[in-house]
Order: structure tokens, then C-alpha cells, then sequence
């Protein structure tokens, strides 16, 4: 600590950062590892494991055909209406703002504030005291009319590949468990490194680690190793990037995984954070920081978990990039409609203990989107995969492996 506070005194008097901003020296083996440029001098550790399948087995064109239709409509007081018309739409009733019930498919269903105003007192139901209402004229309608067809993501499958995107001062090391399950099936993985973190090279400009300086990084990272069904998963910040690339890319992405991800809210950042104070100070600060992460990412905090934040380098950046990285997250198109407008498939995985987003954060996203389930494992928190490396792989594997129900075939006269 003594330690820290000197280096960080230092770096205030000279206005120089102690932070060397580079690589992380890494003694794991190259093999499974690729060291990919994106652009000119920034570097990007991948690893990259294709299996040596012992039975390929090709898609036989099984599953299940969804009818993706909604309608959007954002009004211009913010209030967003989802109206779902194709198989998605359930036949249970649901409540209008005015507390009465319309069947869903033809009424539109406000997700953002369902709580309507007070009742009327006895006697006060004159037309006179009520409101003339007003067809109020929508700000912005979206319509999605698709059809998906969505079939199981097998090992033996040559034409699936799973991503595997970490967050905000990972690396790809904490997808440990996850990489070795899932290549020994005989799933091809990729696991790339953030820029400034884990073996990736660290710019030592801030705008190297805007989100879209981020995003366009992953673009090029998913058509480098893309195949024809591609399934994304993301923990933390790196949903948004799956985000983004599912809405960039909805035919070549089959399915997407959210871990701890958070609401279907625009990126901005905030602008009393402790992250705002100088790199020098947070430099100080960084042995309080990482003990608040084991305090905040765990569900226990003892010997284990300490072990693991040091074996996958999870919160092991230099303070300039970690200061970069939050001040540098703004997606204002990320919000409720970017997200309602998306039909990929998608599990959220939630531990229960997160203290950095709670679950009504992954309840809302699950409302949102149009095929979405969530499952809250009670033994975890932030760093589920983590903690929970069984019961994760385990919920993934079976998600994979889903598709839906294909209807009868006609009989035949």
C-alpha cells in the first residue's frame, strides 16, 4: 500500500503516469493463442481453439421456424409501447395503463411504465373534471416482420462457433472454465482480450477505449472467425458489444448469452464517479479498488475467490485504462428500442448476490426482448462463471442444444 501511495506521489509531482501501459506478460503456452493487429500498432490476444472432432456430424436442417413480429412505438413523452403479433405474443391477457384487459393482440402493452394514476373519488366522475383525451401522434414506429429459424448448436457441428467477450477489466482468462468445457465437447471457441487488458496492446490515448473504438474492434474480430451459426456470450460490458453485433449481424448470429449484463439502457457515463479522479490517484487507490471488486463480485470472499481474481488477471489494468474504459461508455443508441428490436434468441444468466446490477436490471432486459429467459443462480454473483463454472456451463450447454418445437407434418390422404 506504502508502495502504491508513493508511485502515485510520484506520478501527481511529475504529471507522468507510473503505469507502463502495456502488455500484461503472459507464461501461458502460444498454443491456442493468436495475436491478432486490427489496426496499426493495436494488438489483440485471441485464443482460438478448433477441436479435432472425431464424428462431424452436418446440420440436418431440423428446428423450429419463429414468426418475428412486433410493433414499436415510442411516443413523445418517452413512454414506449411493444405489441407483439406473430407466435411470440402469448394468449394470456394483459393490463392496459388503465387497468383494463384487452387480449394482446390488439392492445399495446406499455413496458416502461405500467403504473397508472390515482382513481377518481366518489362523485367526482362528472366529464366535466376528466380529461379530454388526445390522439396523441407517436414520436417513432418500428415494425418487425421476420421469421427465424432457429435449430441446435451440436459439438459435432462444423458451421457453429462460440465468443466468448469479457468486460470492463477482465480478460479472456476468467472464460477459463468455460473454453475448456466447451472445446473438449468439440465446439470451436474464441475468447478475445479488450484492448488494455489481459495480452492485448494498451494505446495510451483515451479514445482508444470509447465503446465504438471498442465495438469496432469485436466487428472485426467476429468476421475474422465467424462461421455460418455463430453464438455470442458476454459477461458484464461485453454484452453491449454482443448487442451490437446482433443487431449488426441478425442472420449470422443464432444465439446470444447475457451474463450479468444489465438493463436495455443507453451507455453514459457518470459524471460523480470515483472513476473521474486522476490516474495518479486512482493508481493509489487501485489495492481498495480491487478489494472492493472481490467484496462486490463475489458471493464469498475468501482464500478461493482471491485466487481466482489473481490466476485470471479479472481487475488487473493499469488506472489510465481502467479511467478510459468508464469515462469512455457512451452508447446513446443502446437503449429500450435498439434492444426491442433484436429477434435473436437469447438466455440471461443472472447471479444472484451482484451488487453491481441487480436483477430487476435482467428482468427488465428479459421483458424487452422478443425471445429471451432468464435463470438466476442463487449461489453467485458478478463473476458467476466463476464461481459457478458447473451450473454455467451446464445452463449454456442446454440452451445451445435448444430449439424450438417443429409443428406436426400435415397427414397425408
Amino acid at each position: 500500500m506504502l508502495t502504491r501511495f508513493m508511485e502515485g506521489l510520484l506520478c501527481c509531482l511529475t504529471s507522468k503516469s507510473t503505469n507502463v501501459v502495456v502488455p500484461v506478460e503472459t507464461s501461458e503456452p502460444a498454443d491456442g493463442y493468436e495475436f491478432v493487429e486490427v489496426k496499426p500498432g493495436r494488438v489483440l490476444r485471441v485464443r482460438h481453439i478448433i477441436p479435432e472432432r472425431s464424428v462431424v456430424e452436418e446440420p440436418t436442417g431440423q428446428g423450429g421456424i419463429i414468426s418475428c413480429k412486433r410493433k414499436i412505438t415510442v411516443h413523445r413523452n418517452g413512454q414506449l409501447f411493444i405489441e407483439n403479433l406473430g407466435e411470440r405474443a402469448s394468449a394470456e391477457l394483459k393490463h392496459c395503463q388503465n387497468g383494463e384487459t384487452e387480449q394482446n393482440s390488439t392492445v399495446e402493452v406499455e413496458l416502461t411504465d405500467c403504473a397508472g394514476g390515482e382513481a377518481p373519488a366518489s362523485g367526482q366522475n362528472d366529464q366535466s373534471q376528466q380529461p379530454r383525451k388526445r390522439r396523441r401522434k407517436p414520436k417513432r414506429t418500428v415494425v418487425i416482420d421476420c421469421a427465424r429459424k432457429i435449430s441446435a448448436c451440436k459439438e459435432t457441428h462444423p458451421d457453429v462457433a462460440l465468443f466468448f467477450i469479457h468486460g470492463v477489466g477482465g480478460s479472456l482468462d476468467i472464460w477459463g472454465s468455460q473454453l475448456d468445457f466447451f472445446s473438449r465437447l468439440g465446439y470451436e471457441v474464441i475468447a478475445p482480450d479488450l484492448a488494455g487488458h489481459g495480452a492485448s496492446s494498451a494505446p495510451q490515448i483515451a479514445a482508444a477505449y470509447t465503446f465504438y473504438a471498442l465495438a469496432e474492434d469485436m466487428r472485426l474480430i467476429f468476421k475474422r472467425y465467424a462461421r455460418k451459426r455463430n453464438i455470442l456470450i458476454g459477461h458484464s460490458y461485453g454484452v453491449s458489444f454482443c448487442t451490437f453485433l446482433a443487431h449488426e449481424y441478425p442472420k449470422q448470429i443464432h444465439k446470444m448469452v447475457m451474463i450479468n449484463g444489465g438493463g436495455p439502457t443507453a451507455l453514459e457515463p457518470s459524471l460523480c464517479s470515483i472513476f473521474n479522479l486522476p490516474t495518479c490517484v486512482l493508481h493509489c487507490l487501485s489495492p481498495l479498488l480491487a478489494w472492493s471488486f472481490l467484496k462486490a463480485g463475489f458471493a464469498r470472499h475468501g482464500a478461493k475467490e482471491k485466487q481466482l481474481l489473481k490466476e485470471n488477471n479479472a481487475f488487473n489494468v493499469s488506472s489510465f485504462v481502467l479511467r478510459a474504459m468508464m469515462s469512455g461508455q457512451y452508447w446513446p443508441e443502446g437503449d429500450e428500442v435498439y434492444h426491442a428490436e433484436l429477434t435473436v434468441p437469447t438466455l440471461l444468466v443472472h447471479g444472484m448476490h451482484d451488487k453491481f446490477v441487480p436483477v430487476e436490471e435482467d428482468q427488465r432486459m428479459a421483458e424487452i426482448l422478443l425471445m429471451a429467459f432468464l435463470k438466476v443462480l442463487e449461489d453467485g454473483s458478478h463473476m458467476v462463471m466463476m464461481e459457478c463454472p458447473n451450473a454455467v456451463n451446464t445452463l449454456l450447454h442446454e440452451f445451445f442444444l435448444w430449439e424450438p418445437t417443429a409443428p406436426p407434418l400435415p397427414k397425408k390422404d
